[in-house]
């Protein structure tokens, strides 16, 4: 019988940091997947990342086992066969019990998995453990017609020729998802708990990545109006997001640190929290601001893990699809639509391109509408071009 893959996390017992890896159904480490994510840490990529890329090379390396065929020498055809399951065969169902209606892969999720997946040859090229023969293969040249915004083409048009994945489905591109604000109303008033309430209105009020979040630690938070005794001369209340390394793996995906101003009602909802926090006696000398508060480990931070349990939970109950990084979505698109300047948004979000502003942009039914009656109006004179 072949054998499978799947990822696992890794608990170091010297210093209880986290990783992955990618193990055989007999227990062995798989060495070149495992060699590839420890790329990752050395490239300091989340410790999200991580877990899903492990997860990806496992899929594939387990559908290679299945098929007999050769991880290291997949060829074009192949590969093409590992897209097309990838959305033709079911899903495992969730839970204890399976579902009436079999589950399956969106074209965008098998097109994120292909990208992995050759990302992780490409890296076993440049170890030698693949042939430039196979990595030559996973891409090909493509001439960009239209170049995306802020893109430099060269004084003669000479980078419009750029290497380009050689197997993938033509998807659409999507708007991000994000919440009105009735939605958001609506999941704040979910929450239960102090610390569920002020970190959802956090991501949602300060358009911070989840892993910026669970790194924060108490030292970030300049909540008073005058932080000059912290060292500080930013004016108002505000939070620090700095790049560090946690021993929950929350990482800042911006490399450069930046502060976000605050509202009162935050500094409101920060305080019933502390509050909240002091009656947990293991809480009492941790640095971290989001720490286990009603399950043990008590007083550990937070993780990426215990936040999707939160998330996934109040999506239960609102009865709509809610994320961690939908906030995010909902923050920028909330400044954006409120006329506040790009360039603010940008530096409020931690973005380092303009172009990344782009898909913030939402034209609503209302937008719309608007138009076409505005339009329809000057045209009966009734108001000025």
């Amino acid at each position: 019988m072949p054998a499978s893959y799947a990822a696992e996390r890794a608990v170091s017992p010297r210093d209880e940091s986290v990783s992955w890896v990618v193990i055989s159904s007999e227990y062995e480490l798989h060495v070149e997947a495992c060699a590839f994510l420890a790329s990752l840490r050395m490239a300091s990529r989340s410790i999200n990342t991580e877990r899903i890329y492990a997860g990806r090379v496992a899929l594939y390396l387990s559908y290679c086992a299945d098929h007999g065929l050769d991880w290291r020498r997949p060829g074009l055809p192949w590969l093409a066969r590992f897209l097309h399951w990838m959305v033709d065969e079911p899903l495992p169902p969730k839970g204890v019990k399976a579902q009436a209606e079999p589950r399956y892969r969106e074209q965008k999720t098998a097109d994120a998995i292909m990208t992995t997946v050759c990302g992780f040859l490409q890296f076993c090229g440049q170890q030698g453990w693949v042939s430039s023969e196979t990595v030559s293969q996973l891409s090909e040249q493509k001439y960009l017609s239209y170049l995306p915004p802020g893109y430099d083409a060269g004084e003669d048009g000479q980078f419009r020729t750029v290497r380009a994945k050689a197997i993938k489905f033509s998807v659409a591109v999507e708007g991000y998802e994000w919440l009105n604000a009735d939605q958001f109303a609506t999941l704040v008033g979910l929450t239960t708990r102090a610390r569920d309430r002020f970190l959802v209105t956090l991501l949602g009020g300060t358009g911070m990545r989840i892993g910026e979040a669970l790194g924060l630690r108490r030292e970030d938070m300049h909540l008073l109006s005058n932080s000059v005794g912290l060292g500080c001369q930013v004016a108002g209340p505000h939070v620090h997001v700095r790049r560090r390394v946690n021993s929950n793996g929350a990482l800042a995906k911006a490399r450069m640190p930046r502060w976000i101003p605050v509202t009162d009602e935050l500094v409101t909802l920060y305080a019933d929290y502390v509050f909240e926090r002091d009656k947990v006696a293991e809480a009492a000398d941790v640095d971290m601001v989001f720490v286990n508060l009603f399950r043990a480990p008590l007083g550990r931070a937070m993780t990426y893990h215990n936040a999707k349990d939160l998330f996934d939970r109040l999506a239960r109950r609102a009865g709509f699809p809610v994320r961690p990084h939908m906030l995010r979505h909902t923050a920028a698109t909330t400044w954006i639509r409120n006329k506040t300047p790009r360039d603010v948004v940008q530096n409020l979000m931690g973005h380092v391109s303009p172009s990344s502003m782009d898909p913030y942009v939402h034209a609503t039914d209302e937008d719309k509408r608007e138009a076409v009656e505005r339009v329809a109006a000057i045209r009966k004179g009734q108001v000025q071009a």
